[in-house]
């Protein structure tokens, strides 16, 4: 049997549990006739074939001191994390059923928290600003976890029921109505998942079997037992989960959060069965589904096919990228941004994708990475922003709040131009001026105690000022809603249409869509070869295809910069991030360079400019 409750076609339905902690459970039904029905044991689970039982039915699995518990493996929790589970439908009227996602390297994701996303805080209210996202030239919605947490406003990282779409947000089947309106405009679904731990607060695991391990801790607590004994069924339990929004969410793809703190020393790697599950149950269906990592190892063995030794992972976060763009705009060397801060560290990562792949990390204290030269650029998920680098700031203030118009234009072009796959996190393409800071709403005040501490603790490296915000207080999560009336006001709507015409040059450009190849080379402001050390100057990025080459210069000098270039051919400035279309106070070279001259070209303080060459232009 399935993990969980499961209605049959006869009308009946199937419960099962692995639970080896106990010796016996009852099946409790609530609703609409009470009943307790006694689960048959075998080999650590418990089953129950119940006959006539509706959808939305509650239930619970009785212990033997009587106590009744939610089902680890609920679908719904309409009551909250210690209320009785409910039984979901069978079946959805999906609406878009020819539907095939864009591969990995055609993506452009784009992080939302669903709480946060409209006032409304819903699923449903999520489609209607769909077709915004489309026009914005994004192809792909992430959200944030959204499996059942406590209390109604979490960033969801504290979910305890891994199968269960949060009641507050709709439920499993307004999660399914938003991915069929996605699906309906050409937007397929990633999803944020938690497996490397359960939150503090409802978290029924440990009554039932030993889904933890004390030999390992992360920092939310013991970490999951994904190699000591009763581990095939722990993986059993996560894997079911990633599979059923595979198949019944018909979800395109999985960010798994912070692989690294799944310790997992077996010679048949967890992440990497997981990663085979997920793709060979969407190859089942004819259709392609993704798997990201988050994971901080610098380890290309993540990415990696399993004939080489890897996990296989489509893609991970590349956080290099987003540590050297930001310490290079803000000046700021505190944590782990001490790693950072020169112009080299981010042509590091725009050549190799890893900037520290064995070198010492002052940060750590001890060399850190390896090479991967074999990596695709595609395989990194790059960003000027995301929900961990605004909210785990004190006040969870965005980028918009830290550096200059100017800056926050150069950084988009950064993102969405470079080889990688771009990621924006909701709100940045207008400048959001609302912060994201962190919010939880627990209901014990214990735990609340400890969540306020924690945050202050986790600032102690940083030279940050301040009392950070209540995270248990409704006012920090309501004042990170989106303000979306602000899309149409002067200084954003400049920003959201420098947005748009970068994501249209990424689709249309050949050099920028697909490149064969990359080089990234820094000078100084005066035109010259740069040191590693230097802090400021001029990032130039060249790309090539058969069909067309580029030229991406980013200039991250307070001055202005004149450059003298000679590439040969002819040259079309495709866009400068100075121009007052977007805001700025205009361009400072001409729009195209004729045949043989050399290429003289000011660049503004803090901006960026492409120049791309066509072939079928050339001499």
């Amino acid at each position: 049997m399935p993990l969980g409750a499961h209605l049959r076609e006869d009308g009946s339905c199937t419960f099962c549990v692995w639970a080896p902690a106990v010796a016996s459970l009852q099946l409790r039904i609530d609703a609409p006739t009470a009943r307790s029905l006694p689960m048959q044991p075998s080999g650590g689970y418990h089953t129950a074939v119940v006959d006539a039982v509706e959808p939305g039915t509650r239930y619970s699995f009785v212990q033997p001191d009587g106590s009744a518990t939610p089902d680890p493996a609920s679908r719904h929790q309409p009551d909250g994390v210690h209320g009785p589970s409910s039984v979901v439908p069978a079946s959805f009227a999906w609406r878009t059923d020819a539907w095939a996602a864009p591969a990995m390297r055609d993506l452009v994701l784009y992080e939302l928290h669903v709480g946060t996303f409209t006032p409304q805080g819903t699923f449903d209210a999520v489609i209607p600003r769909l077709p915004a996202l489309r026009e914005l030239g994004v192809n792909a919605i992430e959200l944030m976890p959204i499996a059942q947490f406590p209390g109604s406003r979490n960033w969801g990282y504290d979910g305890v029921f891994a199968f269960a779409a949060h009641a507050s947000y709709g439920g499993p089947e307004a999660l399914k109505r938003l991915v069929d309106a996605a699906h309906g405009l050409d937007l397929c679904v990633v999803l944020d998942v938690v497996y490397n731990h359960l939150g503090p607060e409802g978290n029924y695991l440990p009554l039932y079997a030993p889904y933890f391990t004390k030999t390992c801790h992360t920092p939310w607590g013991e970490a999951v037992n994904f190699d000591a004994a009763g581990c095939d069924h722990v993986r059993r339990y996560f894997i079911e989960s990633a599979l059923q929004w595979i198949d019944e969410f018909r979800i395109d793809g999985l960010r798994l959060d912070a692989i690294h703190s799944i310790f997992d020393q077996s010679a048949q790697p967890f992440l990497r069965q997981l990663a085979e599950a997920v793709h060979e149950r969407a190859a089942r269906h004819g259709r392609a589904a993704v798997v990201i990592a988050e994971s901080d190892l610098g380890d290309p063995r993540v990415l990696r096919p399993e004939r080489l030794g890897g996990l296989d992972m489509d893609a991970q976060w590349l956080d290099d990228f987003h540590h050297a763009l930001h310490a290079l705009l803000t000046g700021e060397t505190d944590g782990y941004y001490a790693d950072f801060g020169t112009i080299e560290h981010l042509a590091r990562a725009f050549r190799h994708g890893y900037v520290y792949s064995g070198q010492y990390s002052a940060f750590r204290q001890r060399s850190h990475g390896a090479p991967g030269p074999d990596i695709l650029p595609h395989q990194f998920v790059v960003y000027a922003q995301n929900h961990d680098q605004i909210g785990n700031r004190m006040m969870g203030e965005r980028l918009t709040h830290q550096v200059q118009p100017a800056q926050a234009r150069l950084a988009a072009a950064a993102v969405l131009l470079a080889p990688f796959t771009p990621m924006l996190f909701m709100g940045e393409e207008y400048g959001e001026r609302n912060p994201f800071p962190y919010f939880v709403s627990h209901a014990d005040e214990e735990l609340i105690a400890a969540v306020r501490d924690g945050r202050r603790e986790e600032f102690s490296s940083f030279s940050w000022q301040g009392e950070p915000p209540d995270p248990q207080a409704e006012d920090t999560f309501r004042r990170a809603v989106l303000d979306w009336p602000a899309r149409e006001r002067t200084g954003h709507a400049e920003l959201l249409a420098l947005h748009e015409r970068l994501l249209l040059l990424r689709q249309t450009a050949p050099s920028i869509r697909a490149a064969d190849a990359i080089a990234a080379d820094v000078l100084d402001i005066r035109g010259g070869q740069a040191d590693d050390d230097a802090r400021e100057g001029v990032l130039i990025v060249t790309r090539r295809t058969a069909e067309q080459s580029s030229l991406l210069l980013l200039n991250f000098a307070g001055t202005a910069a004149r450059l003298t270039l000679e590439p040969g051919g002819t040259w079309r400035v495709a866009l400068d991030t100075a121009d007052r279309a977007w805001g700025g106070d205009g361009g400072r070279g001409p729009a195209t360079f004729e045949i043989g001259t050399a290429i003289t070209l000011d660049l503004a303080p803090c901006s960026a400019v492409l120049l791309l060459h066509d072939e079928d232009n050339a001499a």
